[in-house]
C-alpha cells in the first residue's frame, strides 16, 4: 500500500481556534443589518422599523381606548351614548388590536429577507473560508463539529435578529413609554411601581435562569452523549452482533440516559421555582397598583376606567416577559453559537496565494521537485532533499516502503502544504508564486482511498468536469471499464452510491474515480495506487487504458505493486525521505539493490498466492 497520511497527530497539537468573543460575533453581524449597496434590503429594514413603531403605538393605545369605554359606560349611562360612543370606541379598540398584530406580522414578513440574507451570507462566507484553509486544519478538526458550528451559528443569528430586534428591545421601549404615560396621566407612584415590578421581575428571571443553565448544560451534554453512543452502536450493528454485545451497548446507552434523567428532574424543579417567583412578583406589583388605583377611585380622583387601564398596562407588559427566562437562555446560547461560527472566520489561511499571483501557465507540463525538504512537524522531517523531474509526456513512478513520503509528494504537488526548503515547479513556475486553483485544475488524481459523494454515479463521474455531457460521461466510464457495470444497474447512472460510496465495492469506487479523472482531462496526471483495489484481470485492463490516457500527459505514478510500473520512463525508490535509487525497471533489477529486493519479495508472494489458488481450485474440483 502507498504510505498514508503521515502527520504525527500525537506530537503536533491542533492549532487552537481563535477566540472571537461574543461582542465580536455580534459586532460582525451588524453590517448585515444595513447591507452596503443593497438598497432593497435597506428599504426593508426601514419599513420593518416603521411597522414596529406602528404596532407598539397601537398596542399602547389599546388600554387607553378600553378605559374610555369603561368610563362612558359607568359615568355617562344612556341610550344614545350606549349606542354611539361605546360602539365607536369599541371599533377603535378592535382596530387598534388588529393593527398591533397585523403590523407585527408585517414587520416579520418584511424583515425576513434581511435576516435570511444575513444568515446565508455569513454561512457562505464561513463555508468558503473553511475550503480555503489548509489540509492541516481539517486533519486537526472533526468535520461534523465544523458543520454543526455553521448550522448552530446560522440558527443563532436568526434567533438573535428576531428576538433582540423585535422582542426584547421593543418590550423595553414599551416599558419606558408606559411608565411615562402613567406618570403623565396620574402620578409618579404608578410609574415607580410599574418600573420597580418589571425591573425586579427581570432581575429575578435572569438570576434564576443563570443558575438553571448548569442543569440545561448537563442535559444537553448527556443527550449528546446518549445520541453519540446510540448512533455509533447502530452504525456498527454487525460488530455488536458478532461479539454478542447487545446488553453491553444497552448499559452504555442507559448510563447517559440516567444522567439526562437526573438533570431533567432538577431542571423541571428549578423551572417551577422560577415560575412561582415570577408569579409572586407580578402579583405583588398588580396588587400595589390596584390598591393605589382603587384608593384614587374611592377618593374620586380616578375613574373605574383608570382602574382598568392601570391593570391592563401591567398585565400587557407582563405577557411578553413571561418567556424571558427561555429567551435569555436562548440569547446566551445563540451568542455562544455565533462566537464559534465567527471564530472559524478568524482562522488564518496557512496556504494563501500571493497578492496578484497569476494562474499557472502549463505549456509543456514538466514537473520538478528541486531539493525539497518537508515535514508535517519540524521535529520529524518526511522529505529530505528530494529532487526529480518529469519531462513533458513522460511517466515517473515513485515506489518505496510505507512511510517513505510517497503520498506526501502528491500533497505538495497539489499545494496542500508548502515546502520548507527547495521548490516544486510546473514548467519552471514555483507553485508558491501562482494561483492554487490553477495548479489543481492542471492536475488530475486517482487516489488510493476513493471517497464518493452521496449522490448518483453520474454526478460522481461528472464531478471531474461539472457540465460535461452525458455522452462524455459515458465515454469516460467506458475507458475506466465501469460503463457495462453501471448500465446493468436498475437505475443506471442515476444509481445512488451511498454515504462515502459505501454501496459500491472498493474496485467499483476506484473505477468511478478513474472515470472522473479521465473526464477532467488535465495535462498532468497523478495515480496514487490507482488500481490497488482491483482484481488482477480488471487491473490489467485498466492499466492498458491508463497507459493510453497517459501517453500525451506528464504522469506521476505512486505505487506499491511494482508490476504496475515496469513500463515507466523512470522509477525512483524513496526510502526514509530520500531518493535511494532511480532508473528504468531493467536497470534497477540489474543494479540488484533495494528495488530488486522489493521485486523479488513481491514475485515470491505472487507465486505463493497463485500456488494457493491452484490448490484450492483443485480441491474444489475433487470435492465436486
Amino acid at each position: 500500500m502507498a504510505d498514508q497520511v503521515t502527520t504525527p497527530q500525537s506530537s503536533v497539537p491542533p492549532t487552537p481556534t481563535p477566540k472571537a468573543g461574543q461582542w465580536y460575533a455580534f459586532k460582525s453581524l451588524l453590517p448585515h443589518l444595513w447591507p452596503a449597496g443593497q438598497w432593497d434590503l435597506r428599504v426593508r429594514v426601514l419599513l420593518a422599523i416603521a411597522c414596529l413603531v406602528i404596532a407598539k403605538v397601537a398596542n399602547i393605545y389599546v388600554p387607553i381606548l378600553f378605559k374610555h369605554m369603561v368610563d362612558d359606560l359607568t359615568l355617562k349611562p344612556g341610550v344614545a351614548t350606549l349606542l354611539v360612543v361605546p360602539v365607536g370606541l369599541l371599533l377603535a379598540y378592535g382596530l387598534a388590536r388588529v393593527l398591533s398584530q397585523a403590523f407585527a406580522e408585517l414587520r416579520d414578513g418584511i424583515f425576513a429577507k434581511v435576516a435570511q440574507r444575513a444568515i446565508r451570507q455569513v454561512a457562505l462566507d464561513t463555508f468558503r473560508h473553511l475550503h480555503a484553509l489548509s489540509l492541516k486544519f481539517h486533519l486537526d478538526r472533526q468535520t461534523g463539529g465544523l458543520s454543526r458550528a455553521i448550522e448552530r451559528g446560522a440558527k443563532g443569528i436568526e434567533f438573535l435578529l428576531f428576538f433582540i430586534l423585535f422582542n426584547v428591545l421593543p418590550t423595553l421601549l414599551e416599558i419606558a413609554l408606559v411608565c411615562i404615560i402613567l406618570w403623565k396621566l396620574y402620578d409618579w407612584r404608578f410609574a415607580a411601581i410599574t418600573a420597580s415590578t418589571i425591573g425586579l421581575y427581570i432581575w429575578y428571571t435572569l438570576t434564576v435562569t443563570e443558575w438553571r443553565i448548569k442543569y440545561r448544560r448537563v442535559m444537553n451534554e448527556s443527550d449528546q452523549s446518549a445520541n453519540t453512543k446510540a448512533v455509533d452502536s447502530l452504525l456498527n450493528y454487525e460488530t455488536v452482533k458478532y461479539f454478542n454485545n447487545e446488553a453491553h451497548e444497552a448499559r452504555r446507552y442507559d448510563v447517559a440516559l440516567k444522567v439526562y434523567e437526573q438533570a431533567a428532574v432538577k431542571s423541571r424543579t428549578s423551572l417551577a421555582t422560577l415560575n412561582v417567583g415570577q408569579a409572586f412578583i407580578i402579583a405583588a406589583g398588580v396588587t400595589l397598583m390596584m390598591a393605589l388605583a382603587a384608593s384614587g377611585v374611592v377618593d374620586k380622583r380616578l375613574t373605574v376606567g383608570d382602574f382598568v387601564l392601570v391593570n391592563a398596562y401591567l398585565i400587557q407588559l407582563y405577557l411578553p416577559l413571561n418567556f424571558l427566562g427561555t429567551v435569555y437562555r436562548e440569547i446566551r446560547q445563540s451568542l455562544i453559537d455565533m462566537e464559534a461560527m465567527f471564530a472559524l472566520l478568524l482562522v488564518d489561511v496557512d496556504i494563501a496565494d500571493k497578492p496578484g499571483a497569476p494562474p499557472v501557465q502549463v505549456t509543456a507540463g514538466a514537473v520538478a521537485f528541486e531539493n525539497v525538504y518537508f515535514g508535517y512537524d519540524p521535529r520529524r522531517p518526511i522529505l529530505k532533499g528530494v529532487s526529480f523531474k518529469v519531462e513533458p509526456g513522460r511517466t515517473l513512478a515513485i515506489v518505496g516502503p510505507s512511510g517513505a513520503g510517497k503520498s506526501t509528494i502528491s500533497r505538495l504537488l497539489f499545494r496542500f502544504y508548502d515546502v520548507q526548503q527547495g521548490r516544486v515547479t510546473i514548467d519552471g513556475q514555483d507553485l508558491r508564486d501562482v494561483q492554487q486553483q490553477s495548479v489543481r485544475a492542471a492536475i488530475g488524481i486517482v487516489p488510493q482511498d476513493t471517497v464518493l459523494f452521496n449522490d448518483t454515479v453520474e454526478y460522481n463521474i461528472a464531478y471531474g468536469r461539472p457540465g460535461a455531457s452525458r455522452a462524455e460521461i459515458e465515454e469516460a466510464a467506458r475507458l475506466a471499464q465501469i460503463h457495462s457495470f453501471v448500465a446493468k444497474l436498475p437505475d443506471g447512472y442515476a444509481t445512488k452510491v451511498g454515504e462515502r460510496g459505501l454501496k459500491l465495492s472498493g474496485g467499483e469506487k476506484q473505477r468511478v474515480a478513474i472515470a472522473r479523472t479521465i473526464l477532467k482531462a488535465p495535462p498532468i496526471l497523478l495515480f496514487d495506487e490507482a488500481t490497488s483495489a482491483l482484481d488482477s484481470q480488471t487491473e490489467r485492463d485498466i492499466q492498458a487504458n491508463l497507459r493510453d490516457m497517459a501517453r500525451n500527459h506528464t504522469t506521476l505514478v505512486i505505487a506499491h505493486r511494482l508490476s504496475t510500473v515496469i513500463d515507466a520512463d523512470e522509477i525512483i525508490v524513496l526510502e526514509d525521505g530520500r531518493v535511494a535509487e532511480r532508473g528504468r525497471h531493467p536497470e534497477l533489477l540489474a543494479a540488484n539493490g533495494k528495488y530488486a529486493a522489493m521485486w523479488r519479495r513481491q514475485q515470491e508472494a505472487a507465486a505463493q498466492d497463485a500456488a494457493l489458488m491452484a490448490t484450492q481450485t483443485a480441491t474444489q474440483r475433487e470435492t465436486v
